[in-house]
């Protein structure tokens, strides 16, 4: 069996007594292209009926494509970027066009960003904030076509240009634009407009998995108790579990009894860091109730995981917690609590068979890498020796050396592009930036003990499993062959 899940820290599943799992992209997988495309309609209907955008904002297409997981927003500048792990910039766009080098030098001065900076940057690092990067983008088009800014960068496509011919409303500055796309898209998920949506058409937007529910039943024989963590409202969440697991179970009658509690409005991630009361709630009409006492089997609303542990008597670390949140999910519980983490990375899948694909050209790279790095040596070499010792160098092993260094760096520019044109392409790939990991995967590599692309590869393995993290070699191990 190929390998399925990925460790980063080691993790012995025997000591594991609790599993808790998110419910949306966790447990109840979407259909991402389709629920994202929903998103960005809400956006644009909300934005022009709310906001008062112009019209020509309902004609924006969504592209699926136009960005991916891990990117950042400017929200001053109305950029997006890709960053690697120390925050440097390796690819930046504005609005949906991409930027140069030079230019983005004049914009940055430095090459790298402060992350921390709030009020400047936020983050695309879930699955379901793809829609936001791709609207935030195309409104900076339409603000800076009608405004004339950022002259030279671009303007965007058609559907945009042609929109300047209507008397449309100024679109406000970028940073309002940001805000504006992320409140709206927040909104159309607290007041449930977008899940009263996927309601009415479940089997477009949800994928129903028959292997995610015999698993579930297998590491209960196995006497794992599993729980459910979820954001989402006690209506909602039960009309999914009727739908994506009840009609595939075998050993248990509901998923109430599959599961040993169902929290619902979990106010993740607060969750992991205040102490917020427990509400019971009754599975059947949905009614909610105070609840002061140990917990037991049931449904409940919002609650605390301090109060959660020690009524179940048990220490951080027996529970390994999943989902697909890096932000709501897993770093504040990394950082507030000490349960064991696991992130799903749906686009795990995609990015492995990517890396197939580009393996001929990352070999011949390699290959042409190994013949230009001694080259480059000996070029270095023979000007220190000039500028130290006064003697002439061998102009023409100096211009031959040279010579073959540019043949080869032509060569292996070509096979990049190659190399890249297999993933997304606009931005490349997910878990890199360049050579350096990308701030994405760094914080997948901090914060997540296991990843993989789907519930499913977890439970497909035994629920005995022994994860053991890799030994990773440092540069100066490298540099002596003990990788």
């Amino acid at each position: 069996m190929p390998q399925k899940v990925f460790c980063n820290r080691t993790l012995n599943m025997r000591k594991i007594k609790f599993i808790g799992l998110d419910m949306d992209h966790t447990l109840v997988r979407y259909h991402s292209h389709e629920f994202e495309a929903l998103a960005h309609e809400t956006m644009k209907q909300r934005l022009v009926a709310t906001k008062k955008y112009p019209e020509s904002v309902l004609s924006l297409p969504f592209d699926f494509n136009l960005a991916i997981r891990g990117l950042v927003i400017d929200k001053k500048k109305g950029n997006l970027l890709k960053v690697s792990r120390h925050g440097a910039i390796r690819a930046s766009y504005h609005g949906t066009k991409p930027i140069d080098f030079p230019t983005q030098q004049k914009l940055y001065k430095s090459i790298y960003i402060d992350l921390s900076d709030t009020t400047s940057y936020v983050s695309i690092d879930t699955a379901f904030s793809i829609s936001v990067a791709t609207l935030f983008a195309q409104l900076i088009d339409i603000k800076d076509a009608e405004s004339g800014a950022m002259s030279g960068v671009g303007t965007g496509p058609s559907t945009i240009a042609n929109a300047l011919s209507e008397k449309n409303p100024i679109m406000p500055d970028y940073e309002t634009i940001a805000h504006d796309v992320i409140s709206t898209l927040d909104m159309a998920h607290r007041d449930g407009s977008l899940k009263g949506e996927v309601a009415k058409n479940l089997d477009r937007y949800i994928i129903r998995d028959p292997e995610v529910v015999a698993g579930l039943e297998r590491y209960r024989k196995h006497d794992k108790k599993i729980f459910i963590l979820t954001n989402s409202e006690y209506s909602y969440t039960k009309l999914l579990l009727d739908y994506a697991i009840n009609p595939f179970l075998k050993n248990y009658k509901s998923w109430s009894d599959l599961f040993e509690f169902v929290i619902t409005l979990a106010q993740k991630p607060r969750f992991f860091y205040d102490n917020l009361r427990f509400l019971e709630v009754n599975p059947e009409s949905g009614l909610m109730s105070n609840f002061d006492e140990t917990l037991r089997k049931g449904v409940y609303q919002s609650g605390g995981a301090d109060k959660f542990a020690k009524d179940l008597g048990i220490e951080g670390d027996d529970i390994l917690y999943i989902g697909d949140h890096i932000y709501g999910d897993i770093l504040r519980l990394k950082k507030d609590c000490n349960w064991r983490t696991a992130l799903v990375v749906e686009e795990l899948d995609e990015e492995m068979e990517a890396y197939k694909k580009a393996q001929p050209y990352s070999a011949e790279i390699r290959t042409l890498m190994d013949r230009k790095e001694p080259l480059e040596r000996t070029l270095v070499d023979l000007i220190s020796v000039k500028i130290e010792t006064g003697r002439e160098a061998d102009e023409n092993k100096v211009h031959e050396l040279q010579t073959q260094i540019t043949e080869l760096d032509k060569n292996i520019s070509q096979l990049i592009k190659k190399q890249q044109s297999v993933f997304n392409q606009h931005w490349g790939e997910i878990m890199r930036a360049g050579n350096e990991e990308s701030y994405f995967a760094h914080q997948v590599d901090r914060f997540a003990c296991i990843y993989m692309a789907k519930l499913t590869d977890l439970l497909e393995m035994s629920p005995r499993t022994y994860f053991r993290a890799s030994r990773r070699p440092l540069a100066h191990e490298l540099a002596l062959g003990l990788s």
